[in-house]
């Protein structure tokens, strides 16, 4: 480790020299030989890393993306050679060449940091065995050497002889549980960020070498940083701790607001932006208006989450346009105009369903309410002498007279009004 430190020796005086910086300032606040002065100038010194690499993190979520543009080729390609995996590889490079894309674009910002990373191991030893580095001349040197951080030197490591500690003024049992500890969280960190990045911002539909390295980076690195944490300083185990988190946060950022077409995560995202474009019939952030514009765009080729969100937008009388808008779709506005029936949450009037008619209603020819016509009124039947008989029809149901050639009233025989079924011709 020593030796590979050695090699970004020029980017030293560089870091020792902002690490001076934030210490003049924490200095003034906590106390120029406290763990609180020292440590909070690390952890400015990641913050300022990663604001300065916030360019290329930009970079790689468009190479990430042009990567995922892909994804429907490289399916194409794994289907025409299932059977022959070097065909298929070559297949794969020839794409990534064709298209301009990288497929180890995703290690840029580790790669970008591994100078500072190896700059700072270098100063922290230097400050360890008692030699000036950089700007830190031998008073900052002192200093740095009284700093402790949870009651371990800021050069101590797990590894450090009990002789080694005591001359940094702690105890051996200190150091390498805070070392012990800070190695647990800095190894989960980089699990949960790339766990985090494989269950929700990948698209599980298409298998292809890119996943495969991702699953691999994500128990090949914390793996690592549990191999190497124990020959790091405390201090650079803050350094890697920060810059773990930070990333942590920023992919958390990325992968609520800018997710991967087809993944889970675009799949909430699309549920939040669908109830917020459902309650105010428009689309406010341009970032959003960004995503619908390339949902519209893609047309048939649509994946499941993009069909459902499109498919919401008009049963909630909505329309998605080619510029990332929404309007009002003209089949709803025009069925809200025709009967004047305000539209319901899915933009459709709602339908009155008919009243169930009772048993005796449908006897009666299908009088639906109390004023249906013929209901409630006298029936008139002629009797032999041709003179209307005015008795309501009931008083033939209590024994009045009955009509003329013993014929029941349609009424008393329960038959629905209208032409009757011939019958049958008897058999003989």
């Amino acid at each position: 480790m020593d030796t590979i430190a050695s090699l970004f020796s020029f980017i030293t005086t560089p870091v020792s020299w902002v690490i001076v910086q934030f210490h003049s300032v924490y200095g003034a606040i906590f106390g120029p030989d406290t763990g609180w002065a020292w440590g909070l100038s690390i952890v400015s010194l990641v913050i300022l890393i990663r604001i300065c690499l916030i360019p290329l993190f930009v970079k790689q979520i468009k190479s990430t993306r042009a990567m995922q543009t892909l994804q429907p080729e490289m399916k194409k390609i794994q289907e025409r050679y299932k059977n022959d995996k070097q065909r298929q590889s070559e297949e794969m490079m020839k794409l990534y060449k064709e298209t301009g894309t990288n497929p180890l674009s995703s290690c840029l910002p580790i790669l970008a940091q591994s100078p500072f990373f190896f700059a700072l191991y270098h100063v922290l030893n230097s400050i360890a065995t008692g030699d000036t580095i950089g700007v830190i001349n031998q008073s900052l040197l002192q200093s740095a050497q009284k700093a402790h951080i949870v009651g371990a030197p800021l050069a101590a490591k797990f590894t450090d002889s009990s002789s080694k500690v005591e001359a940094l003024g702690a105890s051996l049992t200190d150091v390498r549980v805070v070392t012990a500890v800070m190695i647990v969280l800095m190894s989960a960190s980089q699990f949960f960020t790339q766990r985090q990045l494989m269950t929700k911002n990948v698209d599980t539909t298409v298998k292809t070498p890119f996943m495969q390295q991702q699953k691999m980076l994500m128990y090949v690195f914390p793996v690592m940083f549990a191999v190497f944490g124990i020959n790091f300083p405390v201090g650079v185990l803050v350094y890697w701790l920060t810059t773990n988190v930070w990333t942590m946060g920023q992919q958390m950022y990325v992968i609520r607001n800018n997710p991967t077409p087809g993944s889970k995560a675009q799949a909430t995202y699309l549920e939040r932006l669908h109830k917020h474009v459902a309650q105010h019939e428009k689309v406010g952030r341009r970032r959003d208006r960004a995503i619908v514009k390339a949902i519209v765009a893609k047309g048939r080729d649509r994946n499941e989450f993009e069909r459902k969100f499109i498919n919401g937008l008009s049963k909630a009388g909505l329309a998605a346009q080619p510029d990332g808008t929404v309007i009002k779709s003209e089949s709803a506005a025009a069925a809200q105009a025709e009967d004047g029936t305000p539209t319901t949450a899915v933009g459709t009037a709602k339908r009155q369903q008919p009243k169930r008619q009772s048993k005796s209603q449908r006897q009666h020819g299908g009088a639906v309410g109390p004023k249906a016509a013929g209901e409630n009124e006298p029936k008139t039947s002629l009797t032999k002498s041709g003179q209307a008989d005015d008795k309501p029809a009931t008083a033939a149901k209590q024994g009045g007279p009955k009509p003329a050639g013993g014929a029941r009233s349609k009424a008393q025989s329960g038959q629905r009004k209208g032409p009757q079924r011939p019958k049958s011709p008897s058999k003989k």
